[in-house]
This record gives structure tokens, sequence and C-alpha cells, in this order.
């Protein structure tokens, strides 16, 4: 059976709040989800829930060095959401916090790899943004329309997050999963 492990990363974004959700449908998908969060995720990651669906608590911090090996890396990586701050982070292979340590891995593996931004239209123009894109893109990460499901990326409009957040369908995340993973 092949493997279907994947580590979600979540952000400091509205669309965080839907984890449970999210990770919902990657179980009844097939997936075996592993939640890790970005500092700024705290505030909007319904840790409880996460841990009844998954059985256990979302990862914020590295593994301390006395702790058991690390096991093998996952099958895929699932960055939703995945923010301004982040995103430009990893392109520039900043890794000071456990998740972007994930995302970095990742990339340098060339995991298979599903990214959904929720950067509003302000952000969005920033001369940064487009290369950080383009970082993503040449690890042969997949970028997702948070609007549709669809590869593709698109800004939020500044103020719209609870109707993105709403009209979001987590079933997108497996239908582009299992393209990356060619499953």
């Amino acid at each position: 059976m092949a493997d279907r492990s994947v580590t979600l990363v979540v952000c400091g974004a509205p669309l965080t709040t839907r984890t449970p959700d999210i990770v919902a449908a990657l179980r009844d998908g097939g997936w075996q989800p592993r939640v890790v969060g970005t500092p700024a995720s705290r505030d909007w990651l319904d840790l409880d829930a996460v841990t009844r669906l998954t059985g256990v608590r979302p990862q914020f911090e590295y593994r301390a060095p006395t702790m058991e090996q690390r096991g093998a890396p996952p099958a895929a990586l699932l960055v939703c959401p995945a923010t301004f701050n982040t995103v430009n982070k990893a392109a520039a292979g900043a890794a000071d916090t456990y998740a972007l340590g994930q995302i970095c891995e990742a990339l340098g593996m060339r995991l298979p790899t599903v990214v959904v931004p929720m950067v509003n239209h302000k952000l969005w123009g920033h001369p940064t943004w487009s290369a950080s894109l383009a970082v993503f893109k040449t690890a042969s990460a997949r970028l997702v329309d948070i609007h549709t499901g669809q590869p593709g990326e698109v800004p939020v409009q500044s103020g719209s997050g609870p109707d993105v957040v709403a009209g979001f369908d987590p079933v997108w995340l497996v239908a582009q999963l299992n393209v990356v993973v060619g499953g």
C-alpha cells in the first residue's frame, strides 16, 4: 500500500478555522494528516478538534534533541492557508520556525507539495511576492486557487475572508494531492 501521509501546514489566516474540516476531508480521502502550525496560526486553530481527528496535537515547535529519532518524511506536504509571510520566508530559505522548516525541507526534497495562498490584494502586488511564488513553482509545488480549488493563484479581496472561508471546499485539496502524488 502506498504511503498516504501528509503534513498539513497551517498559517495565521482565516481559513485556518476550517482545519478540522480539512483534516476530515483528507482522512475521508484516504490521507493520514499530521498538522503543523506557524506561531501565528495558534489563535485561529481549534487544537482540541484537530487532536480528536488526528489523535495527536498539532506541532508548533521543533522536537527536543532528547526525543525519539525523526520518522520518515511524509508522502506529501499541504500548506493551507499559505500566508504572505510564510511563502516569502520559505522561498528565501528561512527555517526559523518548525512550520517553515517543514516547508523548506519539502521544497528541497521536491516532495509533492500543494500550496493554497490566502493573501489579500494589497500584498499581492508586492515586488517580492511574484518572485516567491516562482521559487515554489521551480520546486514543483502546485499552487491552488483558494476560490475554485483549481491550479493557479489569485489574491483575496481585502475584507472578503469570511466569504472565502465559507466557500472553500476541503475536498478540493484531496483532489490536488492525488494529482501531485500520481494517485
